[in-house]
Order: structure tokens, then sequence, then C-alpha cells
């Protein structure tokens, strides 16, 4: 029986091998970031968790809890064939829609945002949600408008119309990270369908002149960019955030002070469980420990964008499609979240893929894992002639 066990076990850890039905290299990495992620919240969230619920592991029981949840979503969803997703794609866009109005009506105020709805044991957040949607809908998009896309210069204003109803709804919040992260998906979507220059060009100029107006005319937003520039000019108002960040980045050094050693974390650092975790994962683990992490990401999204690559060709174009955009999502939003917190790039409130704490966050990205799972299983199906399978 041990042996058996051993066997078995041998057998699951290699790299995934041509003839299985699984892609246990991406559950690897999807299991690999979940448990960095709960160690570093554990950590980076004692100080507070002690001052706001005197119990120093008050977010890390929760955070638990959400990585339990996100474990079954994830299973859940890795049962439902990629036909339902395309079906009922509309569907998901209007559910989205639905949450982003009413998180204006009855969300909850943090920080001077309003970008949770209360859920009882949960704050969801629908701009998570949301981005997942535009996914799925442009992936069905674009498989049925494909010819007209590649062919006709103007195709691309429906594309434009959604993005600009999502980003309304967004900026209202205000939210204007997730209206970047909205932005660049639409226009890397384009782009793997085969869409013309022209409309790239258009699409670039105006998205860069509309973020420069919201940048200029919000007294907040523009103290960011300012404070981004130089903070340590202010670093006791606006450059406050930013210069602690960068100065547990600098404590890290090489090879980080040890887990738990971090300074920054003790209420110095805002926000240094979720939005600027890997500012102590700088700190207590050094450049070696964030290059890990971002070795783990970058895998997770080349493992995503071959099985888009697969999808397509087995001309499967939307799940080649989905693959991609979900790819690009994940790469994107933990290259924003570390650019952010190593002082790269403009403070924007977005989470690193799997690690930061947020039970949307956690959740919504594992269903994206599951839709990536399900589409290389159904691929793998297909090739070892079993493509009427549709359950794992």
């Amino acid at each position: 029986m041990l042996e058996k066990f051993k066997t078995e076990w041998d057998k699951w850890v290699k790299l995934t091998p041509s003839n299985s039905l699984y892609d246990r290299t991406l559950i690897w990495l999807f299991a690999g970031l979940l448990i960095i992620g709960f160690i570093m919240v554990t950590s980076a969230s004692l100080p507070v968790s002690t001052r706001l619920n005197d119990d120093p592991f008050y977010f890390a029981v929760r955070d638990g809890l959400y990585i339990i949840a996100s474990i079954i979503f994830c299973y859940i969803f890795v049962q439902i064939p990629v036909e339902k997703w395309e079906k009922y794609n509309l569907a998901l866009f209007f559910v989205s829609i639905c949450f982003l109005i009413a998180v204006l009506i009855f969300g909850r105020s943090v920080n001077g945002a309003v970008r949770w709805l209360p859920l009882g044991i949960l704050n969801f957040q629908p701009a998570e949600l949301a981005k997942l949607a535009v996914i799925c809908y442009f992936a069905s998009f674009y498989v049925r408008k494909y010819d007209e896309i590649r062919k006709e210069k103007a195709s691309f204003w429906r594309p434009a119309v959604i993005l600009f109803i999502f980003g309304f709804l967004l900026i209202l919040q205000p939210d204007l990270g997730s209206t970047f992260v909205l932005f660049v998906l639409t226009f890397s979507m384009l782009f793997i369908v085969g869409a013309k220059i022209m409309q790239f060009m258009f699409l670039g100029v105006v998205g860069a002149v509309l973020f420069a107006v919201l940048i200029l005319t919000s007294e907040y937003r523009l103290k960011r960019v300012t404070s981004f520039m130089d903070p340590f000019a202010d670093a006791y108002g606006d450059g406050f955030q930013l210069s602690n960040s960068q100065m547990a980045f600098g404590q890290g050094e090489f090879w980080g002070q040890g887990l738990g050693n971090s300074v920054q974390k003790l209420e110095y650092l805002p926000e240094a469980h979720t939005d600027f975790v890997m500012a102590v994962v700088g700190e207590e683990f050094g450049f070696f420990g964030i290059m890990g992490i971002v070795l783990l990401l970058v895998l997770l999204t080349v493992r995503a964008l071959k099985i888009s690559k697969e999808s397509l060709i087995l001309e499967e174009r939307f799940k080649g499609y989905m693959a991609f955009g979900i790819a690009i999502w994940i790469f994107l939003q933990g290259f924003v979240n570390l650019g952010v917190a190593s002082g790269l790039l403009p403070t924007k409130g977005l989470t690193f893929p799997l690690v930061s704490y947020g039970g949307s966050s956690l959740v919504i990205m594992s269903i994206a894992i599951a839709v990536l799972l399900r589409i290389d299983y159904e691929n793998r199906a297909e090739r070892i002639g079993h493509a009427k399978i549709k359950n794992i």
C-alpha cells in the first residue's frame, strides 16, 4: 500500500506528462502562490490585527478561510465545460454591470473609495468580477466578429463602447487601477485577434489622453503622481506609504531580514498585508525572495499562454482568447502591484495575484485558474481522442 502511494506521489510531483489530462504544473504553481500568500499575509498583518481586533491572527484566519473558499470554487468551476462560458458570456457581462452599479448605491466606503459591496461575511469587490467578465465577453465577441475586426478599420467601436461602460462605472468608485487593467486587456486581446494597426494607434492615443485628463483633473490622483516622482520630498505626507515601502525593499537587501523580522510592517507601512505585501516580502526575504515569487508568476503566465497557443492550434478560438486574456490579466496585475510597491509606477489599488490579502481577488482569480485548467483539460482530451469528455 505504501509503495503504491509512493509511486502515485512520484508521478504527481513530476512535470505534467504529455499523456496526462491534468496540467499538474499549473496546479503546483497555483498552490505555491497561495501558500506563499498565506505565510506573508500572516506575517505582514500581525501588528495591524493586534491593534484593530486585539487578535494577532485575525487577518491570517480570514485569509486562510478565503484560500479554502478559493480552492472550493476552483474545484467547482473546473467541472464546467468551456462552452458554457461562451454560451452565458452575456449573462456574466450583465451580472458584473449590475454589481458595479450596486456598489455605487449600497457599497462600503474605505479610504474615500466605494469599491466593496457588503455580503455578510465577505466584502465583495465587483471590479474583480468585471475583469473576468470582460475577458469572457471579448473572447466570445472576437470569435463572432473575427473577420470583421481583421478587415474593417472602424470595427473596434463596439469593444471601445464596452470598455467605456465598465471604465465609467469604475471611475465613479473611483478605481483607476482596474480601469487601466481593463484597457490593457482590451488592447491585448485585439492584438491576438489580428486587428489593424490603426485601431491600436487610435485606442492608444485616446486611452493616453483620457488617463491624462483623469489624473490632471483629480487632486488626489495628481498628488499620487507627484509623490511617486519623489516620495521622500514629503515622506510624512503624500509620500508616506511609498517611502516606507521603498525603505522596506532597501532594508531587505539581497537575502532579507528573515521571516517575521520586518520593521516597516509595524504600523509604518499602510496596507502592508494587502496592496503592499510585496514590500514586506522584500524586507523579510530580500531580492531573491521577490525574484522567486516573480518567477512563479511568470511561469504561471507562460503556462496560460501555452494553453492559449494550443487552443488556437486546435482552432478553438474562444478558448485561445479566454486563456490569453487571463494570462495578460495575471501578469499585468502582478507587474503593476510590484511596480507600485517598488516605486516604479504611481500608486494603484491592485493586489498581487494569489498572494495579497483579499477575498474577492483570491476567489475570482482562482476561478480564472479553474478556467485555464478546464481549457487545458479539454484540449488534452481532444488530442488523445476523448473529445466527448465533459467532466473531470
